[in-house]
């Protein structure tokens, strides 16, 4: 019966004679090692602060042990090495031994036992029968939780994943979160988003290349796979990879091994597959723009992402998680700010979200956020966000500077809202921030047409801006524009005879 591993820690197997074989990788993946091949001392260096261990192949001398000592001492790292010679070389196993290696195994010895029994010397304090996910999620509404609890499965049982969900819906997290609960976080978590590179550069990104294999490699590169050894490569957007290159990874992960451009030898891959999408693969399978066979290799499991909107419960949550992650202040958000957040519709999800809320501590000078303070993306298209969840009309949208309007009743608090903040207390030493009914009294007029509200929306979040940074070129930095952008707006708001009182042109 095949035994499972305890926890699971790196391994840099370098043995430049000869590839990881088939019997060693079992051997130490059954004993609670994650392995990486690499091939060079650079290649070591790059993961050896991630290492437990290193596992060298000795031939002749202990030159190479040496080399590598002194590579790890300069790095500040103190990586034990277990040196691995023929059982025939008897004095090269004492002088290993003498040079300071941990221990010396015979390059033959691929029993579970002599690797266990490393594993158990190295991380003597380490077990972690359930690895946790990454912290900072939110998994609040019934349905992320069931999606969580999900996720925690799959990632134990070490299958490729497809994640399909809306743009902004939280696939990389969730793809975090697969990794780090899975026996390779000790690994690396390597990303690519296949629609933001350029289609001739995908293929090096993905499979590296060989010194000279085209003009300008002037030295060998590896690629995003064996970057990605002993962990998890994320493949976001994969419904947009080139058709040709899908046959390229499907080979690749048939067959778990590599050759660089270029290149002649094989590389093995140890290295576990998420992909995501916001396309219908099954509808660009139909119109021949995605793989049929590629569909099935990397869907073994496929794991549905809900939009915003239809997980209510995670809204406010994610909302005080985004204040407190840029400002550990405690922060307030007024029952009825809570009361539209989770009215509007969400179609950015949670980057939307995201984008709202930092508007908000833009506008927001006393850490209480009001309905004044919030600015959703499409509220000049709309005069008011649809509900979801409640059939009250919802109260309109208005501008930074205009007095919202009175709702019924305040917001009732989200199921798990309590917990979260608990959560979040603890994580950031916040007291409890107490919430009172009362909104500050906001006296401002109000917009008589769409391009006046427009204007005061940004004459507002420009002088808050300006207010609480000591240069226009910091100001500018915060808005996300150029500080040639920021003295032209400041021109045309002047020109339409909006107050710039503390803005000297």
């Amino acid at each position: 019966m095949k035994s499972h591993p305890v926890s699971t820690a790196l391994a840099l197997w370098l043995d430049p004679e000869a590839a990881l074989s088939p019997e060693h990788s079992h051997a130490l993946q059954v004993s609670g090692w994650a392995v990486m091949p690499v091939t060079t001392l650079d290649n070591l260096l790059t993961h050896a602060a991630d290492a437990a261990m290193v596992v060298l192949h000795l031939t002749l001398d202990a030159t190479r042990l040496k080399a590598v000592q002194q590579l790890l001492q300069e790095a500040g790292l103190s990586t034990p090495v277990v040196c691995r010679v023929d059982r025939h070389e008897l004095d090269l196993a004492v002088e290993a031994t003498q040079a300071g290696a941990l221990t010396v195994l015979a390059a033959q010895d691929v029993r579970t036992a002599s690797w266990q029994r490393l594993h158990n010397q190295i991380n003597p304090s380490t077990p972690r029968l359930s690895p946790q996910p990454v912290r900072n999620v939110v998994f609040v509404d019934p349905a992320s939780q069931h999606l969580l609890a999900l996720a925690q499965k799959v990632a134990q049982a070490d299958v490729t994943a497809l994640l399909v969900g809306p743009t902004g819906s939280g696939k990389e997290v969730l793809a975090r979160v697969l990794h780090e609960a899975s026996g390779r976080a000790h690994g690396p978590f390597v990303a690519l988003n296949c629609a933001a590179m350029p289609e001739n550069l995908i293929e090096d990104m993905l499979f590296g290349h060989e010194k000279g294999a085209f003009t300008g490699a002037h030295r060998d590169q590896k690629g995003l796979f064996e970057q990605a050894q002993g962990g998890t490569l994320f493949l976001d957007e994969i419904g947009e990879m080139p058709m040709h290159l899908q046959s390229k990874l499907l080979r690749v992960l048939q067959e778990r091994q590599l050759t660089r451009l270029g290149g002649q030898s094989v590389i093995p891959l140890n290295v576990r597959i998420v992909a995501a999408t916001n396309k219908d693969l099954k509808k660009a399978i139909a119109e021949r723009e995605f793989r049929e066979d590629l569909y099935y290799r990397i869907a073994t499991f496929r794991m549905r992402l809900l939009p915003l909107a239809e997980r209510p419960g995670d809204i406010i949550p994610l909302a005080m998680q985004c204040l407190l992650q840029h400002d550990k202040k405690p922060w307030q958000l007024h029952p009825q700010a809570q009361m539209q957040l989770l009215q509007y519709p969400w179609p950015g999800n949670v980057r939307e979200l995201e984008n709202v809320m930092r508007r908000a501590m833009v506008l927001c000078t006393d850490h209480v956020v009001t309905p004044a303070h919030l600015m959703f993306d499409d509220w000049l298209t709309a005069s008011a966000p649809a509900t979801t969840s409640t059939p009250a009309p919802a109260p309109a949208q208005s501008s930074v500077n205009a007095e919202p309007a009175a709702l019924s009743a305040p917001a009732q608090p989200v199921a798990g809202f309590d917990e979260f903040m608990n959560a979040a207390k603890h994580t950031f030493g916040l007291q409890a921030p107490v919430i009172t009914d009362e909104a500050p009294s906001l006296h401002a007029e109000v917009p008589t047409d769409l391009h006046s509200a427009a204007r005061m929306n940004e004459h507002q979040v420009i002088m808050a801006t300006l207010a609480s940074t000591p240069s226009k070129t910091e100001a500018a930095k915060r808005l996300g524009i150029s500080p040639r952008t920021l003295r032209y707006k400041l021109a045309q708001l002047r020109e339409h005879g909006l107050g710039m009182a503390n803005a000297a042109y």
